[in-house]
């Protein structure tokens, strides 16, 4: 997320002149939006010697079931919270409910960030 900075307006409603541009520590990224696919990734520099691999696409994910974890085939986003047009154009995010070979199961890891899609599965009501 970009940091937005203060406001340019003072309460009185006259402008505010910017005093400086962004430092290096202040700039963001445009959002990976993850979708269901044949796996592809992107690896991009982080603070510090990191880096993060962001999943552009991926149809693998890791369910848990109590104290069992295996891995599944993602078939489908049910719904995301995140923003409804998401589900329509199968982008995961956290909190997204998928459709996997195990049942659904809603997302609880970032996959535009960790570059994997851990999940948990939900009882279906």
């Amino acid at each position: 997320m970009k940091d937005q900075g203060r406001s340019t307006r003072k309460r009185t409603g006259g402008r505010l002149k910017p005093l400086r541009k962004k430092k290096k520590h202040e700039l963001g990224r445009q959002p990976t939006e993850t979708q269901v696919g044949e796996p592809r990734f992107r690896t991009t520099d982080a603070r510090g010697r990191n880096a993060k691999i962001r999943a552009l696409t991926t149809d693998a994910a890791n369910v848990t079931t109590g104290d069992e974890t295996v891995s599944a085939t993602i078939q489908d986003v049910l719904e995301n919270g995140a923003n409804p047009n998401y589900a329509r154009r199968n982008i995961i995010t956290k909190g997204a409910v998928i459709v996997t070979t195990e049942g659904k199961a809603r997302v609880t890891s970032r996959p535009g960030q960790t570059g994997q899609v851990n999940a948990v599965l939900v009882d279906d009501e």
